[in-house]
């Protein structure tokens, strides 16, 4: 029993229950299960990733402060890798990870106490470096003993050999101790003389250990993949530097062989490089011994060398090698056997392969993809393709978050705000952690002019970028862009969505999770999917109600919280839930478009213009313009309702920004350029050619009504 520090009460350990969370803990276990939830605890800053900031609480037990714990923005926080920070364990995982929230508490002074928790064992701070004095102290005593006893025993000793020789009696006697004690004279002297060299005899060890990384005869290579069949070995392991990254204790190296990647921890002393010479690129040789930490794989190392000469070009060879081998997925099999995406099939080839060589190479890929029901399916079919491939490549569990990421865009245009943010991103990862550049995949976006701004900048830093559209491209974007998949490049002529064409992608991608990808074509389709999709989810269990439910579910997430992935949530939807998710969801979808539906239809004003019909709404007056539906999803709806097949167009303006639906094929552009020669102290642009989007200066909002009205009719 104890008492608490606090308030004086016994209890079982140093902290009653009702004060747990007024002292901070210096954590001095090895296992996350020993953590006590809500608990406050000194970490150490790991590093950062796209979701949180990852916290060292010990050597080997790291938790995650994701960023929905905040009280601030991610990228607004000071800290650095290696900075004393404080946090409060949420819980603990069945697998082991750790969930921390913010402490607004960040200094010593702001707790009333501080207490270490070795295990499951709690004392005072000063109660420790008591029972190190006390140690210390009991081992001085103890030398001074043993300092003693040797002192006597060697008085004893000289006393015996300097023994009378001439006596007649005692003669065998004394020769026989003399000799004996000779012989334990010789051997303290030996002991003696083996201690003097104990410092020189440590050098050479130090140096034999560190010429074990270049001595061929000490161990065979092995590679990554069998490492988890080797744990408690030491084994020898040479490939590429993918990344270094300095905890508040080792340095880690994530090293790349032709069959995987692990880390690699070297250790000095807290918190300092380990082997400072070492660069990302470099080929090198690791001797090491597996472990297994938190059950991630990981090779503690004893010797590390750089490669040079003929040894770096062998380990490079067998890199290339395994990735031209690996890369290239061995062909196209469009789902449903869509004979438009089988037109596009070399470019998904093309795109494919380049998606596989950024998960070999460990290179971070950035999915970008409109905040629609369609972008979201695309990009989710990208995510259920890429994930098993970086688990499978990396010996981390948490790389599949380091590795990949998928960001929404709130309108599908990959303009200069998108791009801003991830190079600004990129090269935080690149300095903090010594990430390479990504690959950026951006489906359902950046092919259109409008997004010319945004691929420049990338373009600047000579990133990697892959475009792919079920829409036409304009012509411009080739350039801009390493590849390019969209029908009109390839002269194909159908209705695709861009659900559809990535949903086939991504079974190139990854052919082992193609049956998880055959209904989200039909999902993607807002309306009219065609029957080789819909038939391809009824035979996979997804009947046409589903499909609706999941596709309305998906546009309902998709609004709130426009930025953010949700992967979980719609790993939920569209991946793993029975129905009730997704039938829970769809209905207040639907309950919310009928309430907006009402009110616009209401205030919908008809007029005839040359023979076209049009339905007018003002957006600014007559929808709830910050919650949904969406105005483009709104107006998407209203026209297909009012749309009876006569020349027949829909028009929502606002202040500053209109959006156009017709039953004609209509060139937006073409609409954006006429009314700006009607209308011209209006500045009349094209907006966002996708959703049918045209803006304008907001005091001609009148002149720009009536001349884009008149500019439709023209076109039809």
């Amino acid at each position: 029993m104890g008492s608490c520090i606090i308030c004086g009460v016994d209890v079982d350990g140093r902290i009653c229950r009702s004060h747990q969370e007024d002292v901070v803990f210096d954590f001095r276990g090895d296992s996350p299960d020993q953590l006590v939830a809500n608990r406050f605890y000194r970490g150490v800053v790991d590093g950062y990733a796209e979701f949180g900031v990852f916290i060292d609480l010990a050597p080997g037990v790291t938790g995650l402060l994701h960023r929905s714990e905040l009280d601030r923005r991610l990228d607004s926080l000071e800290w650095e890798p290696g900075d004393d920070v404080f946090v409060q364990v949420k819980g603990v995982r069945d697998n082991g990870n750790i969930d921390l929230s913010w402490s607004i508490r960040q200094t010593d002074r702001e707790f009333r106490g501080v207490l270490v928790q070795d295990g499951d064992t709690e004392y005072v701070p000063d109660e420790d470096e008591g029972a190190e004095d006390a140690d210390a102290t009991d081992s001085e005593d103890v030398d001074s003993e043993d300092e003693d006893a040797a002192q006597t025993s060697k008085a004893t000793e000289e006393t015996a050999g300097d023994g009378p020789s001439g006596a007649s009696d005692a003669s065998d006697d004394a020769n026989a101790e003399t000799g004996t004690a000779a012989d334990e004279t010789a051997s303290d002297e030996s002991d003696e003389n083996a201690s003097d060299g104990s410092d020189e005899s440590n050098e050479n060890e130090e140096a034999e250990t560190e010429a074990v990384s270049t001595a061929d005869a000490e161990y065979d290579r092995v590679d990554v993949e069998t490492l988890a069949d080797a744990v408690g070995e030491t084994v020898r392991l040479e490939g590429e530097v993918v990344s270094t990254h300095q905890t508040g204790g080792p340095t880690i190296f994530e090293l790349r062989d032709a069959t995987g990647v692990v880390d690699a921890a070297a250790f000095v002393e807290p918190g300092v490089r380990a082997y400072p010479e070492v660069e990302v690129g470099d080929a090198i040789r690791i001797d090491g011994e597996v472990e297994r930490r938190r059950g991630d794989i990981q090779v503690e190392t004893e010797a590390l060398a750089v490669l040079e000469g003929e040894d770096a070009e062998a380990v490079r060879r067998r890199l290339a090698e395994a990735l031209t081998a690996k890369a290239r997925p061995e062909g196209l099999q469009p789902l449903a056997g869509d004979e438009a995406v089988a037109g596009l099939g070399e470019g998904l080839l093309d795109a494919a392969e380049a998606v596989r060589r950024a998960v070999l190479e460990s290179r971070p890929i950035v999915v970008r993809h409109p905040a629609t029901a369609d972008g979201y399916v695309a990009g989710a079919a990208v995510e259920r393709a890429v994930l098993p491939l970086i688990r499978d490549e990396h010996a981390k569990s948490d790389a599949e978050y380091h590795y990949f990421t998928r960001r929404p865009t709130e309108e599908p245009v990959y303009d200069m705000d998108a791009a801003t943010n991830d190079v600004t991103r990129m090269l935080q990862d690149r300095d903090r952690h010594d990430e390479k550049l990504p690959l950026f995949l951006l489906v359902g976006t950046g092919s259109t002019v409008e997004s010319a701004d945004g691929l420049d900048l990338l373009s600047v830093y000579d990133v990697e970028a892959v475009v792919v559209d079920a829409a036409v491209a304009d012509p411009e974007t080739r350039e801009q862009v390493d590849t390019l998949v969209s029908p009109e490049l390839a002269e194909v002529d159908d209705d695709l969505s861009t659900g559809a064409l990535v949903a086939s992608l991504a079974s190139a991608v990854n052919d082992e999770v193609r049956s998880d990808l055959v209904h989200l074509p039909a999902v993607s389709y807002w309306a009219d999917a065609p029957d080789r999709y819909v038939d391809l989810a009824r035979d996979a269990g997804y009947d046409r109600e589903r499909i609706a439910e999941l596709r309305e579910a998906v546009a309902l997430e998709a609004y709130y919280q426009s930025y953010q992935d949700k992967r979980e949530l719609i790993t939920d939807l569209l991946f793993e839930d029975g129905g009730d998710l997704a039938a829970h969801v769809s209905e207040q979808f639907r309950e919310k478009l009928e309430t907006e539906i009402e009110t616009a239809s209401a205030n919908v004003v008809t007029e005839s213009v040359d023979g076209v019909e049009f339905a007018l709404l003002d957006t600014d007056e007559y929808t709830h313009r910050f919650d949904f539906p969406p105005t483009p999803l709104l107006l998407d709806d209203l026209h297909r309702r009012n749309a009876n097949g006569d020349p027949f167009a829909t028009v929502g303006i606002g202040t500053d920004e209109l959006y156009v639906r017709s039953t004609a094929d209509l060139s937006v552009r073409e609409v954006a350029a006429r009314a700006d020669e009607i209308a011209p102290a209006a500045d009349v642009s094209t907006a966002g050619l996708r959703e049918g989007k045209i803006g304008f200066l907001s005091g001609e909002r009148d002149a720009v009504e009536d001349a884009v009205v008149a500019a439709i009719a023209e076109q039809f």
